[in-house]
C-alpha cells in the first residue's frame, strides 16, 4: 500500500537501501546488533531443545522474528517500560531480563515473571491483546508524573482482531501518552492467515482511525526496526504521543511446541524465506563492509553458548513448580470459585 510503504534500510543482500543512513551504521552498532541477534537465536533454539527433552514446559519459539525484537528493544532507554507477549523473550533478554528467570517462566515457576531490579518488564501476556490497555495506562502514569520515560508494547497480527487492541490505541490517542505499539506481523494468528483476519491491506493503516502515526517496516531488517522505533520513542518522550509500528516478518517454526504448522501452512514457504533471514542479512552487510572477523565472531558465539548453558544449569537447580501455585497467586485472597477448583485439583492429584 503506497500510503504505508515498507521501510527498508539494508536489503536482503546486505546493501544499504537508504543512503542517508550509511554513516549511522557504524561498526560498533552493527556488531552489537549482531551479538544480540545470535544470542537470541541460540537461546530460542536451546529452549526448543529443552522442551523436547522434557526439561521445560510448552514453549513459544520466535526464530525468524529476531530483528523485530532485538532492533526495537535496543532502541529503549533503561527506565522505559516493556510489555511483552508470551513470544517476546528475545526482546526482554535484549532489554536486560535474566536468562535464568526467562527459563524459569517456561518451567512454570513464578520467579519467571519477576524482572531484574530496576527493570520495568511486565509479565508476559498470554491472553491476546490484554497488555495494550495496560501499556497505555503505564504511559499515562509516566505522563502524569512528568517523566521522559516511554513505553513499548508488543503484540502479533492476531491481536489487532481483539477489542483490547482498539481500546488501547483509543486510550493512548485520547490522552496523548508516550507509548509505542509494536506489532510483529508474522502473518499467522496460530493457524489463521492474515487474509482471513482482516480486509485491511496493512496493520499500520489502523493508526488512521486514532489519528496517530502509523509506520510499516521490514521486520527482518534490524536497522529499519531500530531507527524507526527510536524515532517513535523520541516522539513519545517529546510529548508527541503514541505511534503504531507494523514490523512485517515471518516465524519459521510452530506457534508453540504443542502445535503442528504443517496442518495449515506450506513449510516450503518457510524454507524460501530463510533467504531473507534477519541474521543472514547482517552477516552479508558485515562482509560487504569489510568488518567480518572470523575470530571475533567465534569468540562471540562461544560467549553466548557459555552464558546460555550456565543459565540452564542455574534453572535446573530450582525444584519443580508446585501446580497449586496457579490457584494461590491469582488474587490476594482466593475467591470461593478458586478455592473450589484447588480442592478439585488436589483431590484428583491424590487419587491419580
Amino acid at each position: 500500500m503506497e500510503q504505508f510503504p515498507i521501510i527498508k534500510i539494508v536489503d536482503e543482500e546486505g546493501n544499504v537501501a537508504l543512503s542517508e543512513y550509511r554513516e549511522k551504521l557504524t561498526k560498533e552498532l552493527v556488531m552489537m546488533m549482531y551479538y544480540h541477534l545470535i544470542r537470541t537465536r541460540t537461546f530460542d533454539r536451546k529452549c526448543v531443545s529443552l522442551q523436547r527433552q522434557g526439561r521445560i514446559g510448552t514453549y513459544a519459539p520466535y526464530e525468524g522474528q529476531e530483528a523485530s525484537q532485538v532492533g526495537s528493544a535496543l532502541a529503549l532507554a533503561n527506565d522505559d517500560w516493556l510489555f511483552p507477549t508470551y513470544r517476546d523473550h528475545g526482546a526482554t533478554m535484549t532489554f536486560g531480563h535474566s536468562l535464568v528467570r526467562i527459563l524459569l517462566y517456561w518451567k512454570g515457576r513464578n520467579e519467571g515473571c519477576v524482572p531484574p531490579e530496576g527493570k520495568k518488564i511486565f509479565p508476559p501476556s498470554v491472553p491476546i491483546a490484554t497488555q495494550l490497555p495496560h501499556a497505555a495506562g503505564a504511559a499515562y502514569a509516566e505522563k502524569r508524573k512528568g517523566t521522559k520515560n516511554a513505553v513499548i508494547v508488543y503484540f502479533g497480527d492476531g491481536a489487532t482482531s481483539e477489542g483490547d487492541f482498539h481500546e488501547g490505541l483509543n486510550i493512548a490517542s485520547v490522552f496523548h501518552v508516550p507509548v509505542v505499539f509494536f506489532n510483529q506481523n508474522n502473518q499467522y494468528a496460530i493457524s489463521v492467515p492474515i487474509a482471513r483476519q482482516m480486509k485491511s491491506k496493512t496493520i499500520a493503516q489502523k493508526a488512521l482511525a486514532y489519528d496517530i502515526p502509523g509506520v510499516r517496516v521490514d521486520g527482518n531488517d534490524i536497522f529499519a526496526v531500530y531507527f524507526e522505533t527510536k524515532k517513535a520513542l523520541d516522539r513519545a518522550r517529546n510529548g508527541e504521543g503514541p505511534t503504531l509500528i507494523e514490523a512485517v516478518t515471518w516465524r519459521y517454526g510452530a506457534h508453540t511446541t504443542a502445535d503442528d504448522p504443517t496442518k495449515y501452512r506450506d513449510q516450503e514457504e518457510s524454507k524460501r524465506r530463510r533467504e531473507c533471514d534477519p541474521i543472514l542479512r547482517v552477516e552479508r552487510f558485515l562482509q560487504k563492509a569489510g568488518w567480518w572477523d572470523e575470530q571475533q565472531i567465534s569468540a562471540m558465539q562461544e560467549k553466548v553458548h557459555s552464558e546460555i548453558e550456565q543459565a540452564v544449569a542455574e534453572m535446573e537447580q530450582f525444584p519443580e513448580a508446585n501446580p497449586t501455585d496457579m490457584f494461590d497467586f491469582v488474587f490476594a485472597a482466593p475467591t470461593w470459585t478458586i478455592e473450589q477448583q484447588k480442592q478439585m485439583y488436589t483431590t484428583w492429584r491424590e487419587q491419580a
